[in-house]
């Protein structure tokens, strides 16, 4: 039977319309699984050594203090990149396949993740200095085991967070906090999670609790997904109190403020756009590894532009670079309707350029590390208005990817968003900026750097409408590519 399973798969791959396309990033991603293998693979086989030589501790007492930040780490980081597996049940419910085998094939799709079986390439490893170095087979066997066990339970909560998303940034919020308050010693929750580890390693007959959760989580998702296991399990919505808005204040932006309004009630009504909002708040914070001196490689100057580009393009990027795809339930529709796609491109491009300068507003805590800081994100800011936010529409008109919704899965790399014009169109948005105010800062100093970066940007706005021109010249040769790849389900 799961021989017969594998087979459908098989084919389902071979014979989608995208077939090409997912050989090639199924190729792109081998290469990128190898690496993070390698990496893994050294990490476990070298930390013990120099845990040793640098911190002069025991090193297995000092990866049981820092496990809990491991596994948090590990299941938020699934949340937001692993995909979880999906099976089309319509045309195997007519078939021989009893629905107990269905579900058990589903949630087995999940055991051999990549997301479970890297992790084993540093554990192992690990395991196997332990026994070298002379600790007891059966204490560190038991501690492997529960190692393996917690990793395969954040397997399973994945799938149930999966459509939770308070309890993520909850999780999330949770994580960053005590982070911050063990690293600037106020509370060392390490202290607390590290002896609960080591226990089971001193006790190796306590490893069967993880294991008894794993199965309790495994059984218990066996159940969910079981009882739910029907064509019209889910049609049924929840009754709520609905209100409107009229966001008048809009009005003033003319014809364009009925896309405007549709736009932002999307964003604020939908699981997955919602999540664009959260992202570009983080990306507001990744410039804190620049501009902190907390990483000494990210202190050369021309990371600030780097940096101000991410702080100030969160939404532009998260939100932009998916544009027509947001509509894309829809989009047949609109294509049908007597809309411009002159109006339907700009009430997007000004979406971006009000998220950005209110990014910039939000930003300004960062003139605390000094005004030369805010004035990297001022300009980069620019840049983005002028130039970065042309090329993400530019891109989207080859990111043929459908969007759910009501899912924020597949945040990252989806399949059709990987090809070679929207790789290359990557180089106006990061390189072109760096390259520009390097050549100005390693000339006539950093001022001319940013008049550089700047004059781009005001470049790209003064000649907006005629870029704006080629952009809908794209977007209409395009279009009924756009609408095939929009009724791709597989």
């Amino acid at each position: 039977m799961l021989k017969k399973f594998i087979t459908l798969q098989w084919r389902s791959f071979i014979r989608s319309a995208s077939f090409q396309t997912n050989l090639a990033l199924k190729i792109l991603m081998g290469f990128l699984a190898l690496y993070f293998i390698f990496v893994f693979s050294m990490l476990g086989a070298f930390s013990y050594k120099i845990i040793q030589e640098q911190l002069n501790q025991d090193p297995l007492m000092v990866l049981n203090r820092f496990l809990v930040f491991y596994l948090v780490g590990d299941l938020v980081m699934r949340y937001l990149m692993q995909r979880m597996p999906v099976v089309n049940i319509k045309p195997l419910l007519s078939l021989p396949f009893s629905k107990n085998k269905i579900v058990h094939f589903s949630l087995w799709k999940t055991v051999i993740s990549f997301f479970n079986i890297v992790h084993a390439f540093f554990f192992i490893p690990f395991f196997i200095v332990l026994l070298t170095e002379g600790y007891p087979a059966a204490n560190a066997v038991a501690w492997l085991v529960m190692v393996t066990a917690l990793i395969y339970s954040n397997n399973f909560l994945n799938v149930f967070l999966n459509d939770i998303d308070t309890v993520f940034y909850t999780v999330l919020t949770a994580l960053l906090l005590l982070a911050g308050l063990t690293y600037y010693q106020v509370f060392d929750i390490t202290q607390y999670t590290g002896p609960v580890f080591t226990w089971v390693y001193d006790h190796p007959i306590w490893s069967v609790v993880p294991v008894v959760i794993l199965v309790g989580l495994y059984l218990t998702a066996f159940k969910y997904f079981r009882n739910r296991l029907y064509l019209d399990d889910g049609l049924k919505g929840k009754t709520s109190t609905v209100t409107s808005e009229d966001l008048t204040w809009l009005n003033r932006f003319g014809g364009l403020a009925v896309f405007l309004k549709n736009d932002i009630k999307l964003i604020k009504r939908n699981k997955r756009s919602r999540t664009t909002i959260f992202m570009s708040l983080a990306f507001i914070f990744y410039g804190l590894l620049f501009f902190s001196g907390g990483i000494e490689v990210y202190e050369g100057p021309v990371w600030r532009i780097f940096a101000g580009i991410f702080v100030t393009g969160g939404f532009l990027f998260t939100f932009g670079q998916f544009v027509p795809s947001w509509d894309s339930s829809y989009y047949p529709l609109m294509m049908s309707q007597n809309i411009k796609y002159r109006d339907y491109l700009n009430s997007k491009w000004w979406l971006m350029v009000i998220a950005t300068l209110l990014t910039t507003v939000v930003a300004s805590f960062y003139l605390y590390f000094g005004w030369e800081v805010y004035l990297a994100i001022v300009v980069s800011a620019i840049y983005n208005i002028g130039v970065n936010s042309h090329v993400v529409l530019w891109g989207g008109a080859y990111i043929k990817t459908p969007i759910d919704l009501t899912s924020n899965k597949k945040a990252f790399g989806d399949k059709q968003a990987f090809n070679v014009k929207t790789l290359l169109l990557t180089i106006p948005k990061l390189i072109l900026p760096l390259l520009l105010y390097g050549a100005g800062h390693y000339t006539l100093g950093p001022n001319f750097g940013y008049i550089l970066v700047v004059v781009a940007g005001l470049a790209g706005f003064a000649f907006k409408d005629r870029v704006f021109n080629v952009i809908e010249k794209v977007y209409k040769s395009e279009k009924y590519k756009t609408l095939v790849a929009y009724k791709q389900k597989s």
